[in-house]
This record gives structure tokens, sequence and C-alpha cells, in this order.
């Protein structure tokens, strides 16, 4: 049987980690401690013996300053990911569990963002409602979300963004937590079993789990189709660590919260732009706890291109300078200080860029006045320095578990210097900045290439300009006098090294890959048998917003409206879309959607997300009166006249109880083969249920 090949991206180490043995644990803390202490000895060694005298001194005390910051991070860092074993899931207790409502909050993101997210929300296992927060009033998103049969959520006042929009749906909602999704986090079948059990514990407001990405082209991966991007290591290590220092905090998405906490502390932090952040911490001060479940169970979209990236840094660095005018965790009260460090580590490394910044600046300064910073011979120096920078790297490897590569975290330390610089000086300069939504999805109407930031390119030109002036002191053309020796080729070799990684953020910046995108949904590669106005096709890839099939015979002509038929393994029937052919190559057809064909696109969602299209066909729902008299003026959601909508979508004959996940052995999780067994189980159950 051939193997289908449409999927979601799911890499191989998406389930909880495996608990590390005892002589790995001692390896990794054995050359952690002896990182911390060669850079103590080197930090003593510099601070007692090697500050320089007169003119060298005003770059001396800076480099000094910057190594010294670099120590405490590390020694932050070491502390932060010194146990990141898996949570210990606390003991059930009698009674039912936690009554649940889903919200997704939405403000623009397309409906082709959004679709997936609600299919597999209502298709999550367990008693829930799901709940559509749109801020944006709009209504193709009240129709795609009740016929769907999703409860829409409309506000008057549009205060406070994403924060006021959560609050104003706490205001209404009756259960013991929610379930938190960004418009683009597509959560899996299971995230609520998995994640329920943790509120066994009377005082835990929290649980956060990974987020993860199945748009694995996007800016912040590593290479196409890789499973690792530029938050693995703070989602699969850092968050893991702080949960047993009692600091891992909610993400804004992939979360459930206890209504209860919520309401204790006035609802979601509406002070800084970083509500999730913000909100946590007034829940650990009120004595509430906080737990981490390291298992990936929800995919969403990565920011796409440069200018998403850094929209969203810079959103989230201004919200951190906030929390630190609020709320600082060194003078908070309630905080232990467990938490405190913690919070301390998480706001203090949107202040790395300026040491990347100073450490890039030093060997320019070195090699333009001909000064060096540290009173030793170079030999000595080279040794002194390179011993713990290399116990370092090693210790940093091991600590990051493999979720950081060291040229892919250097690259991205030189990509993230604008934003990061940006945002920390918001925290003295006047104005807070605005709130502003992330692109998802379609950004742009043309291909056209990202700028790239002034600052990267003012950068790269002060580096080559140094190494041109270094070149012009040799052969004397200058009045700063330069050799062979190591003042001189220690600088060079840093600065060499530094206008590479700044070459290759500016590379990376202007790739045509993260360019604009076109497109309004994720386009999923695709081997699935269609049908194409009764001629028989396959397709190469689907997304919601149309897909690409090879058709046999003649074909249709490019502008015709077509009926194309998808079978996909968990759905007894095909699933029929209209479309128009928009362009063809030979056999290939493009194909574009038409019309609203919301539960035959939540269908194909499920599908590709894993979720289980089966439960789109389950039932048909029934309208039925509305209760509550409605006010003069108002609007009404349509949602409001179908209460049952959401059982008659999650209770289905023919979805099976859950099974344990197979194995995963590559970069993309297939949805189950349609077999001949599978084939005509499926017809039973439609016979069975047909006429409901």
């Amino acid at each position: 049987m051939e193997r289908v090949a449409l999927g979601r991206p799911s890499g191989t180490r998406d389930a909880v980690p495996a608990p590390e043995s005892a002589a790995r644990l001692l390896v990794v803390r054995t050359v952690a401690v002896a990182a911390v202490l060669a850079t103590a000895g080197y930090l003593t060694w510099r601070l007692l013996a090697t500050l320089p005298e007169g003119a060298a001194l005003w770059l001396g005390v800076p480099f000094l300053a910057l190594e010294l910051y670099g120590g405490l991070a590390l020694v932050l860092f070491v502390m932060t990911t010194w146990d990141v074993a898996p949570a210990t899931v606390p003991a059930p207790r009698p009674g039912p569990p936690p009554s649940v409502t889903v919200l997704v909050a939405t403000y623009n993101e397309h409906l082709d963002v959004l679709l997936p997210t609600v299919a597999a929300c209502l298709a999550m296992e367990g008693e829930h409602e799901t709940w559509v927060l749109d801020d944006g009033d709009r209504l193709e998103v009240e129709e795609m979300v009740t016929a769907l049969g999703a409860r829409y959520v409309t506000r008057a006042e549009h205060d406070h963004a994403k924060a006021g929009n959560l609050n104003h749906a706490l205001a209404l909602v009756r259960t013991d937590v929610v379930a938190v999704f960004d418009a683009d986090h597509v959560p899996d079948p299971d995230f609520l079993t998995r994640t329920l059990p943790y509120f066994a514990d009377d005082r835990l407001a929290l649980v956060q789990t990974p987020q993860h990405f199945y748009n694995t082209s996007s800016f912040e991966h590593l290479r196409p189709g890789a499973d690792l991007h530029e938050e693995s290591l703070f989602y699969r290590v850092i968050q893991a660590g702080k949960h047993h220092a009692g600091a891992a905090f909610w993400c804004g998405t992939n979360a459930v919260l206890r209504t209860a906490a919520l309401r204790e502390i006035g609802g979601v932090a509406t002070e800084s732009l970083t509500e999730d952040f913000h909100t946590t911490m007034k829940l650990h001060r009120a004595g509430w706890r906080s737990a981490y479940h390291n298992e990936v169970l929800a995919r969403g979209l990565a920011a796409g291109s440069p200018d998403a990236f850094y929209a969203q840094r810079r959103r989230w660095g201004r919200g951190a300078m906030q929390v630190l005018r609020h709320d600082n965790p060194l003078t908070a009260t309630g905080l232990t200080s467990r938490q405190r460090l913690g919070y301390l580590y998480s706001l203090s490394a949107w202040f790395d860029s300026w040491r990347t910044l100073g450490l890039a600046l030093v060997p320019v300064s070195v090699l333009v006045t001909g000064v060096f910073p540290v009173d030793a011979p170079p030999a000595l120096f080279a040794v002194m320095a390179g011993v713990p920078f290399l116990l370092q790297q090693v210790a940093l490897g091991l600590l990051s578990r493999g979720f950081a590569p060291a040229r892919f975290s250097l690259l991205f330390e030189v990509v993230r210097l604008p934003s990061n610089l940006a945002a920390t000086l918001s925290l003295v300069l006047r104005g807070t900045g605005r709130f502003a939504v992330t692109a998802k999805g379609r950004t742009g109407e043309e291909r056209t290439r990202a700028r790239v930031p002034a600052l990267l390119l003012a950068l790269a030109a002060v580096l080559v300009g140094s190494l041109l002036f270094t070149a012009a002191s040799l052969a004397g053309w200058t009045p700063v006098e330069h050799g062979l020796g190591g003042t001189t080729l220690v600088p060079v070799f840093w600065v060499a090294t530094t206008l590479g990684f700044v070459v290759a953020g500016i590379r990376r910046i202007r790739d045509p890959r993260f360019s604009a995108e076109r497109r309004d949904g994720h386009r999923f590669p695709a081997a699935l048998p269609a049908v194409v106005e009764g001629a028989p096709a396959r397709l190469a890839d689907v997304s919601l917003g149309g897909a690409q099939a090879r058709v046999r015979g003649i074909g249709a002509a490019v502008g015709a409206e077509v009926e194309l038929s998808v079978r996909v393994p968990d759905r007894a029937a095909h699933v029929v879309f209209r479309a128009v052919v928009r362009s063809r190559s030979g056999d290939v057809h493009r194909l574009q959607f038409v019309g609203r064909q919301w539960r035959e696109l939540a269908a194909l969602s499920a599908t590709a997300f894993g979720a289980g299209a089966a439960r789109w066909a389950a039932a048909e729902i029934t309208p039925v009166a509305v209760e509550a008299p409605v006010a003069p003026g108002r609007r009404v959601p349509a949602a409001s006249l179908h209460p049952d909508a959401v059982s008659a979508a999650v209770r289905s004959p023919f979805v099976a109880p859950a099974a344990a996940r197979p194995p995963v052995d590559d970069d993309t999780r297939p949805i189950p083969r349609l077999t001949p067994e599978l084939e005509r189980a499926l017809a039973g159950a439609d016979g069975g249920g047909s006429g409901r």
C-alpha cells in the first residue's frame, strides 16, 4: 500500500523527553560547573591583573564589563537548565475532570489560518466548549465559526487588545478552566487529556505546553523542512528548567488556565504588551503555581518573513521592559528566590544584544586606535580566555540538549540585534509602543524581498571599514601602527568572524524564500487520490485555499469551474469541493476553492493536522430557538442559535477511542493509510449513523 504523504510537520522529538540517565547528567553538570569555575577564574584574573592604564582604560573597562555580563548570563543559564526533567503529574483526585472552555483569540487573521484551529479545537477529545473571540467583528468569521459548530463572541469595546479580548470572555465563561489558543495554533486531539490531569493540584493556575510550528520553511527555522527553529531552546529546555524553579510562565497560546485564579488577580494583565508573562508573575505573587508539560501538543505558524519576525520580537521586548517598570521581579513581593532569578533571567536576556553589539565593536576599536584593552601578552590572553571559552561552548551545547546548534544560535544573535536593541531602549525612552498582531498567512501581493535593517548594514560597513583601515595601516598609510603580532591578528580574526555572521544574517533576510507570503494558508505536500470532473487525478499539494493535482486525460480548461473530490483516509465518503482552474501546465492543474465550503474545508484541515475528518460528517446541526430575548440594536452572534453544535461535532460514532501515539521517524506525521478494512469499517459506521 502506498504511503499517504499528506501530514503535519512534527519532528522526532515532539514527545515528552525521556529522563536523562545518571551518567549523562553527571557529564552535563560536571562540564557546566567546570565552565563556570573556569570563567570565574578568568574574570578574576582579568579584574586583578589585566586592566590597562592610561588611554587604554577607556576601552579596557567596557570590555571587562561585557565579559562580566557574559559570566553572569552563563551562571543564570546553567541554573535554569540544570534540571529539565519532565514535570510530574499530580495523583488524580476523585470526581469529574475540570470543565473546559476553549478560547481562540483572533483579530485580523485570514480564515485559512483560523479555520484549522477552530476545527481542531472542536475535535479535541473530552467534554468542552469552543469559543472564537473575534476582535475584528467580521461577518465571514461568524459564518465560518457557526457553520463548524463553535460559539462566536464579540465585544462592544475593543480595549487592551488580546488581554481585553480574553478578559471579556473570562466574564462570560462558567467553566473551571479555559484553554487558550492563538488563531494559528492547531491543537492535537489529546491536548486536553494530556494537560487537565495537572489540575488535580488545587493551587495550580496554569499548564503551558511548547509552541511548535508546521511551516518549517519559515524565517525562524534552521533550514527548510528542519524541525529546529529559533525558539526551540526556549520551549524545549529553558521552560522545562523554569518549571523546576516554579517560574514556568504562560506564553499566550497552547495553555490551560484556572478560571478562579485569573479572576482572583483581576484577570489577564493589561499593563504591558506581554500580557501572558505579566499575568503569570501576578499569579506567582498571589501564591498560585504553574506547570510546564514538555510535549508538543499544538502547532502554529512561525514568523514567515523577517518583517513579521522583527515586529514580533519588538512587541515581546517592549512588553518585557514594561514589566520591568511595573513589576520588577527583584523588588516585587510574593516571589520565591528561585522565581526571582527565573524572571530576572528571562528579562535580562533582552539585553544580551547590547553585549553582542559591544563584542562586535571592541575589536574594531582596537584596529582603529591601536589600543589593546587587556594589559597582558597576547599569547597569554589567548590561553586564559580560550580555555574558558571552549568549556563554555561545550557546556552550552550539552545544556541545550541539542536544541540550539552553535552556528544557528550565533546567527540569530546577530539577526535579533535591531529588534532587541529597539525594544530595550523603550525602557528609558518615552512611549511604550502599541500592540501589533504578528502577520500570519498572506502578507503581501507580490514576492518582494525584505528590507535589511539599517543597523545591520551599518555594522557590516563598520566591520569592513576596520579591516580596510588595518590593511592601510600595515602598508604604513595611517598614523596607527600595526604589525603581524597577536595584538593585530586576534582582533582581525575576531572582526572577520563577526562579519561572516553579519553577512549571513543579511543574506538570510534578503533570501527570496522569506519574501512576502502571497498564500493565505500553509501548503501541505500530498499524494491523495482524487477526481476532477469525473477524471482520475492525484493531488500533489493542498492548502485551505486550493490544490494542485495531476489529472488524467484531457483535463479542464483554465478558468473553468470544476468539482474536486478527495478521498481522505478517515472519512467514509469523498470530500467534494467546488474549484476554479487558475492555471495548468500539462496535466498539472492549479485549483482554487470557491464559495463558502466551511465543513468540507474543516474535514480537509482535520485530515492534514491529524484531528480526524470523520468528525465533520458526524451529524447535522439543527437550529434551535434563542432562549434569551434580544436587546434592540445589538448584533446576535449566529452561533448562539446552535447550542448543540459543539456536542454534535465532538461526539461522533465515526471516532474511535484514542490510541497510543506511534513512534515518529521523520519530519512528517502521516495520516492513517486507507486500507480495505478501514474502508469497510467506515462504510459500516456511515450506514449506522446516516439517520442522525
